[in-house]
C-alpha cells in the first residue's frame, strides 16, 4: 500500500523535500537523500506522524529499524505507538551475542545483526527503512525478526523505488509507502 496517492498535502511536501543525488554511492545510481527532508522540523514530523497515524492501535510492541536511517524514523515512531525499538545493525557494532542475515542489495552485499533476546516469540513487530529498492534489506530484517519468533506485520518506508520492483520480492508481506520514486 502507498500513501502517495492520498490527497493528504503533507504526502506532497515529503516528496519535494528529498534530493535526488545521481551517481551516488556508485556511479548508475540515483540516490535518495532524506538529509534534506530532516531539515524541515515540519517535514519530519508529518513523515513520523503519517506513520504514527497509521500504526497507532495496531498491537506492534516491535519497532525494528534498519541501520542507518531506520534508525531517525524509527524511535520516534515506537515512542509514539507504545513499542520498544529494536535496532538491525551492520555486523560487528552490537556488543553481546547476535544473529546474522547476509542479503543481496542493489549494489552490494551486506549483512544485518540483531541481539539474541531483543524480540520475543509472539511479539507484533513493524520494520522501518527510509527506502526499499531492490527489497533485499527489508527481506534480510524480515528474516531475521521471523528467526526471533515474531510476527512481521508490515514493513514501512518512506520511499519506494518501484522500477526496482522490491515490493514483489517480500512475496505478499505488506509495504506502506509515503512516497515512489521513478
Amino acid at each position: 500500500m502507498s500513501a502517495c496517492k492520498d490527497e493528504d498535502p503533507r504526502i506532497n511536501r515529503i516528496k519535494t523535500s528529498i534530493r535526488v543525488v545521481p551517481n551516488f554511492p556508485k556511479p548508475g545510481i540515483m540516490f535518495q537523500d532524506i538529509t534534506t527532508l530532516l531539515l524541515d522540523p515540519q517535514t519530519f514530523k508529518d513523515t513520523v506522524d503519517l506513520f504514527v497515524e497509521r500504526y497507532k492501535g495496531k498491537n506492534i510492541s516491535v519497532v525494528a529499524g534498519i541501520e542507518a536511517r531506520g534508525f531517525i524514523f524509527g524511535p520516534p515512531i515506537a515512542l509514539a505507538i507504545g513499542a520498544k525499538f529494536v535496532p538491525l545493525r551492520k555486523p560487528k557494532k552490537l556488543p553481546g551475542e547476535v544473529i546474522s542475515e547476509d542479503y543481496t542489495l542493489e549494489y552490494g552485499r551486506d549483512c544485518l545483526q540483531m541481539h539474541v533476546g531483543a524480540v520475543e516469540t509472539g511479539e507484533r513487530a513493524l520494520v522501518v527503512d527510509d527506502l526499499v529498492a531492490t527489497g533485499g534489506t527489508l527481506c534480510a530484517a524480515i528474516n531475521l525478526l521471523k528467526r526471533a519468533g515474531a510476527h512481521v506485520v508490515e514493513c514501512a518506508c518512506v520511499i519506494e523505488l518501484p522500477d526496482l520492483k522490491g515490493r514483489e520480492r517480500l512475496k505478499g508481506k505488506p509495504l506502506y509507502v509515503l512516497v515512489e520514486s521513478h
